[in-house]
């Protein structure tokens, strides 16, 4: 039999099909996975994965991708699935020739019929007899995989081809998942994987699957009838009701998914969120301290100083570009167990003290992380570390150090560096109106959509509204673009695009006074998608961020007459 999992980055398919492998194997059954762990069984397979994977990349077409993908599958097909099918065995595959038709089809937006007929061909007439769909809200997906990068090591600019075109790749390829599926029922089976436990998804697909390998068209009924799953919270009407909304879904969140609990806790202020810190500490320090990040109270300072000497990397981490005497004092004391970390909080920082610990870092050889912690120093020391880092093939890192200057000798600078690192260079434009700016984002705008829309951030220009007004309906990041803009042009957006990027409207609204306008569409998201975690998080951080700002005895909601639009919020 055999079995592939399609499904978005970040659905889960991975850790599904490994632990039903597992319960195969320990239920009698010979199983063979193509991609055990997550990585190609087949070594010419991993070699063609890298060149689709390869963000430098820029120029590759979509047919080129296409091909390529192809004779990936094709060549595990040859290598790993076939002879396992073979020797009779169960083969179970994550991801198949389906990815392409949706990641080609679906994502990219090429004609679907015209590429049947070379997915046959790679195929040999050999087609899944199960293919399981692990589908999930894509918003969701990005926080676990963004949960999963930061208990990594740091990874710069480290953006997979599909990455850089934007959060609306996956809403698009999930999309033409579910249409697939919808075509083929007999064949798909969908698994939900939105807000039920690991251990309740696996026994569902245990069952289901052993009863296609016996013959059965359903698993066999239980002694019990499975209980009813609970009915949806209703939608908070106010926002005096998304804080305890909100606390409800995080208590139900913290069985399910501990650790993406605390990653939500980020940048949240207020006493729900440290108490909730609080309980997580002995369990996970690290995350803990990282979900001060943007906190600068009594009690994240507080928190810092306790975790300091347990999770130095992650306090220094969580102390970001703080300027205070605290933050420096702090940073001091953590430098020989973080010197990345505590070198990145050093941006703009020109002080006597910053440039004590770079002068130190520099004797010990840690001149990459003293270039990512230069951004925005224009003066004659920072320029003498670029010439330095460029002398010794750190482009990267001396891109990234331009972030925020827009002289003519940045310019300069950052055009040597385009055929060195172009993604880099782009990211260091963020905010910038410069001739070379706009013309590297014109130039790039359908290679790399979503470092494009993110470099708008703040701009108020022609250009930079062109380029989100033609980039909002097809991915999330034109609404990035506009975070704590209160400019007609940027209520304007998130009105129009409320609908698809429902959480993104509402984080690009941080900062902003919580007036009519605000709160209409707080609520319009919260109603449209049934509260459901993504966005519920969002509408709770503006919450949480207004009643922080904000005295208790002041804190009735403006209302729309009493704000000006059309001016940018500083």
């Amino acid at each position: 039999m055999f079995i592939d999992f399609e499904g978005i980055d970040g659905s889960g398919k991975t850790t599904l099909s490994n632990l039903l492998a597992a319960r195969l194997s320990r239920l009698g059954y010979k199983v063979a996975h193509a991609r055990e762990g997550g990585e190609l069984r087949s070594p010419v397979a991993r070699r063609i994965r890298e060149l689709t994977r390869d963000a430098s990349l820029l120029e590759m077409s979509p047919r080129t991708e296409f091909f390529l993908n192809l004779a990936r599958d094709a060549q595990q097909l040859e290598e790993v699935i076939a002879p396992a099918l073979a020797r009779g065995e169960v083969c179970i595959s994550d991801r198949y020739l389906y990815s392409q038709l949706a990641l080609t089809g679906g994502g990219r937006g090429l004609e679907l019929e015209s590429l049947r007929a070379p997915c046959e061909l790679a195929s040999r007439g050999l087609w899944p007899d199960l293919v399981i769909l692990v589908d999930v809200e894509p918003e969701l997906a990005r926080l676990r995989k963004r949960l999963g990068k930061s208990k990594g090591e740091r990874a710069l600019d480290n953006d997979s081809r599909k990455g850089l075109a934007g959060a609306g790749l996956a809403v698009r390829m999930r999309e033409a998942f579910r249409e697939m599926a919808r075509q083929e029922p007999s064949r798909w089976l969908v698994i939900e994987n939105n807000d039920l436990p690991l251990h309740v998804l696996e026994q569902r697909l245990v069952d289901a699957v052993v009863a296609r390998l016996e013959g059965r068209d359903s698993p066999s009924p239980r002694p019990a009838p499975a209980p009813e799953p609970p009915a949806p919270a209703p939608v908070p009407r106010s926002l005096d009701e998304v804080e305890e909304h909100f606390f409800r879904v995080m208590d139900g969140l913290e069985v399910r998914e501990p650790q993406l609990a605390v990653w939500l806790l980020g940048g949240l202020p207020g006493y729900g969120a440290h108490q909730r810190r609080l309980g997580f500490v002995e369990r996970f320090p690290g995350l803990t301290v990282r979900s001060l990040n943007g906190l600068d109270d009594e009690p994240a300072w507080a928190l810092r100083e306790l975790l300091a000497e347990v999770v130095p990397r992650d306090v220094a981490a969580s102390i970001g570009t703080y300027p205070s005497p605290q933050a420096r004092a702090l940073r001091e004391r953590l430098y020989e167990q973080a010197p990345t970390e505590v070198l990145s909080g050093l941006k703009r920082d020109g002080s006597p003290a910053a440039w004590s610990l770079r002068e130190r870092a520099l004797g010990e050889g840690h001149l990459a992380d003293v270039l990512c912690g230069l951004a925005g120093l224009d003066d004659e020391t920072a320029w003498g570390v670029r010439e330095l880092g460029v002398k010794r093939g750190l482009y990267g890192d001396v891109a990234r150090s331009l972030a925020g200057l827009a002289s003519a000798r940045a310019d300069a600078l950052r055009e040597s560096l385009l055929g060195h690192n172009r993604l880099a260079v782009l990211r260091s434009t963020t905010g910038l109106d410069t001739s070379f700016a706009r013309e590297l984002r014109e130039a790039l705008q359908d290679k790399a959509r979503k470092v494009v829309l993110r470099s708008l951030t703040g701009l108020d220009t022609p250009e930079a509204w062109a380029l989100r007004e033609k980039g909002a309906p097809l991915t999330k990041e034109a609404l990035d673009s506009v975070d704590g803009m209160d400019d007609a042009r940027a209520w304007r957006l998130r009105e129009e695009h409320v609908k698809r990027w429902p959480a993104t409207v509402l984080s690009s609204m941080q900062g902003l006074p919580l007036t009519e306008r605000a709160e209409a569409l707080i609520l319009q998201a919260l109603e449209q998608t049934g509260a459901r975690l993504p966005v519920l998080h969002k509408a709770y951080a503006l919450v949480a961020a207004a009643h922080t700002a904000t005295p208790p005895q002041e804190r009735a909601i403006p209302r729309a007459h009493d704000v000006d639009h059309t001016q940018p919020t500083l």
